[in-house]
């Protein structure tokens, strides 16, 4: 037991000579009136010394009783004192220890005794283990949220999302009255993502023969081809077919959608999980080869390859777009988020071609070249008052709606990009210079002999004849090559100021500069500087030897004439129409006069002789009710693959009606190797074809007035006795 505060403890001898009974000096607990131990006195207060209960020492186990002593008579006898004492001081007897319920936790009496363990230390490691673990996973946390996020939001989006580009709808070109020459339809490029075709992505080892072998039917590709594509390990995106129908990428969609689940039930891999589409707009012809070789074609990326196509190919492409979503197993999640960006579609673009004009002159070209077995021929049409080009016809041509079937060096558009020398239809611009100038009049007399010795050689027209009296338009209804040599020889007091006054002529009609229509690989011609012209070339490039153009700009020169001496520059687009719907009209074609009205209608009816007289070279061309102006020629031709003059070019020029111009009409054609070859009897009929239909295509009435030729000789006698040859 413990001891009361404020006692001595004693030495241990006197401790033990305490009796059992827990009696002190003799004398029984109690005895000196003291107040049970833990009782307060009447005003509650506790004994004085006495430290609260809570604050006194712990109680002792009490030892067991000494030997040869009853436990039980020590207990009786204890009970005794007690009663005996509590009826001395009239108290209640005070319980005896030993009979109060034993408390929580205490041992039995008499039990050995046991000290239990502190929890205290076992508390602290439980706690400092728990901290412990929070601080582990509190500085993963923010490392995976704060210092790698961007590391860790990469690696996951690796298989989650994927982006793939909206392309914008390419722009319809149409025709002057809005008929489609160039649109497009709905089609799709078939991607894939080589990632997701290794080993440890798909779950299997040979994941790109596999899928190639599903989709090479489908596709139409070498199945090896594109095994390749899907085993590449340098990139993320591949494509494996362009411009494939919607038939076949819902067929794709099926095996994907068929795999997948499978996969799902744990039967098999979806191996065509990372193949994807892209929507693209497939341009589509709807004319067929009608055109072609000014629309040009849209190459396999989607770009302009050509014509029309690659000259307007930022208006036409329009601005792609993109989207991104989430994928799982090769579908896009519908749950998921989406982040698109819209694409702008590209503009339309009205074109100046007349669908019907443009038909009957390819038409008309094709056949002629077919049946002169010639390398090729154009056939251009243009409105002599705008400039607009209503027809550019080239033979052979091809097909852009199946590019793989046409021939390379048809997919040019030879009336712009082919150099070739002119013949006799330049002596219009010769003509029109010496008139200009003053140098001469329709009616001057030329004699014309049946040789001219020039510089180094002798000149002759086509054919040989007697000594001609022509008059100067009889020159040009001749198409005299000696007579063009000596009116031109009047320009200048010297040969050399001469040519630099033909050579100034020849530049404003448009020689040697290009059209200004911007058309891809377009050629200015050639046209050397006349301090450069060799001792021939002076004599040759009057009459249309020594120097170059192309077809429009030959179509050119006879629209400057027609429009009263002012040259429209050549255009093909009237207008564009943007994605809001607004029409913008073309800017308008430059203008530059070359000669004055006056002069122009001189030549006019000089050009009108060449077919209405019987004495011209362009009877051929003569269409009932109408007056027809023009002019025919034939040029000895530059073979381009050896830079000699092998074979010739026919061509024939002109416009109608001759007195209230509307039309220009050029043809040319390219080495004829079967039949005639000069102009009048290649060309003619087929300036006449395209020339009449267009008339009546663009409702223009006839002129009404019968044709009245200017003098071709200056002596009446002279007429009757020449013969009407073909033209040089």
């Amino acid at each position: 037991m413990s001891e009361r505060p404020g006692e001595g403890r004693g030495s241990r001898g006197e401790r033990e000579g305490r009796d059992s009974r827990g009696e002190r000096d003799g004398r029984p607990r109690g005895a000196r009136g003291e107040r049970p131990r833990g009782e307060r006195d009447a005003r509650g207060e506790r004994p004085r010394g006495e430290p609260p209960r809570d604050a006194r020492p712990d109680r002792r186990v009490p030892r067991p009783a000494r030997a040869g002593t009853d436990a039980r008579t020590d207990r009786s006898r204890t009970d005794r004192s007690r009663t005996d004492r509590d009826a001395r001081t009239d108290r209640p007897a005070r319980a005896s220890r030993t009979d109060r319920p034993a408390r929580t936790g205490e041992r039995p009496h008499g039990s050995t005794a046991l000290r239990l363990a502190r929890p205290r230390p076992r508390l602290r490691l439980i706690g400092f283990t728990i901290t412990l673990v929070v601080l582990i996973f509190t500085a993963r946390l923010l490392q995976v949220q704060a210092v790698d996020a961007g590391a860790f939001a990469d690696k996951a989006a690796v298989n989650r999302y994927i982006t793939v580009p909206l392309a914008a709808e390419r722009g319809t070109m149409t025709a002057r009255d809005g008929t489609p020459l160039a649109t497009t339809v709905d089609a799709y490029d078939i991607t894939a993502d080589p990632y997701l075709f290794r080993p440890d992505q798909a779950g299997v080892p040979d994941a790109p023969a596999q899928a190639a072998t599903l989709l090479a039917p489908i596709l139409g590709e070498e199945t090896g081809e594109l095994a390749k594509k899907l085993s590449q390990r340098d990139t993320r995106y591949t494509v494996l077919a362009r411009k494939r129908t919607p038939q076949a990428w819902r067929q794709i969609e099926d095996l994907k959608s068929a795999l997948a689940d499978k996969a799902a039930k744990g039967k098999g891999t979806n191996v065509l999980a990372g193949v994807y589409s892209e929507e693209h707009a497939k341009r589509v012809y709807p004319n067929d080869e009608l055109g072609a070789s000014v629309l040009g074609f849209v190459s396999a990326d989607g770009k302009g390859g050509g014509g029309l196509e690659a000259l307007l190919d930022k208006k036409l492409q329009g601005e792609d777009g993109k989207i991104t979503y989430t994928q799982s197993g090769g579908r896009q999640v519908p749950t998921a988020d989406v982040e698109e960006q819209s694409p702008v579609p590209g503009s339309d673009i009205e074109l100046t071609l007349d669908r019907d004009i443009q038909w009957a002159a390819q038409r008309a070209i094709s056949e002629q070249v077919e049946k002169s077995k010639a390398d090729g021929g154009y056939v251009v049409v243009q409105d002599t008052a705008t400039g607009e080009l209503l027809s550019v016809a080239n033979a052979p041509t091809f097909d852009p709606n199946r590019l793989r079937e046409a021939d390379g060096a048809s997919l040019g558009n030879g009336a712009l990009q082919d150099a070739f020398e002119p013949g006799s239809t330049s002596k219009l611009m010769s003509m029109a210079a010496v008139l200009e100038e003053g140098a001469a009049t329709p009616g001057t007399h030329v004699t014309v002999p049946n040789r001219l010795p020039r510089a180094d050689r002798s000149f002759a027209d086509d054919v040989d004849h007697p000594t001609w009296q022509l008059t100067l338009n009889g020159v040009l209804a001749k198409s005299s090559n000696i007579g063009t040599i000596l009116a031109t020889e009047q320009l200048g007091k010297t040969q050399p100021q001469a040519n630099r006054v033909l050579h100034s002529y020849l530049r404003k009609f448009g020689v040697g500069r290009k059209t200004g229509l911007g058309f891809p690989g377009e050629t200015p011609g050639l046209l050397a500087d006349p301090a450069d012209w060799s001792a021939s070339q002076q004599y040759t490039i009057p009459f249309g030897q020594g120097l170059s153009l192309n077809a429009v700009q030959a179509a050119s020169i006879y629209s400057t004439i027609a429009n009263g001496g002012t040259r429209v520059e050549p255009s093909l687009v009237r207008g564009t129409k943007g994605p809001d719907g607004r029409f913008t009209a073309a800017p308008e074609p430059d203008k530059r006069r070359v000669v004055s009205e006056k002069t122009a209608g001189t030549l006019a009816r000089m050009l009108a002789t060449v077919v209405s007289s019987d004495d011209g070279t362009g009877t051929a061309a003569r269409i009932p009710g109408y007056q027809v102006a023009g002019k025919t020629g034939t040029a000895n031709r530059v073979d381009p693959e050896t830079g000699r003059y092998r074979g010739y070019t026919s061509s024939f020029a002109g416009f109608a009606p001759a007195d209230k111009p509307r039309v220009t009409v050029y043809c040319a054609v390219q080495n004829p190797r079967k039949g005639s070859y000069f102009g009048s009897d290649v060309c003619g009929p087929v300036f006449k074809q395209v020339m009449e239909f267009s008339l009546k295509s663009l409702q223009i009435p006839p002129t009404g007035e019968k044709p009245r030729p200017m003098p071709v000789f200056f002596d009446q006698n002279e007429r009757h006795g020449a013969a009407r040859e073909n033209d040089h």
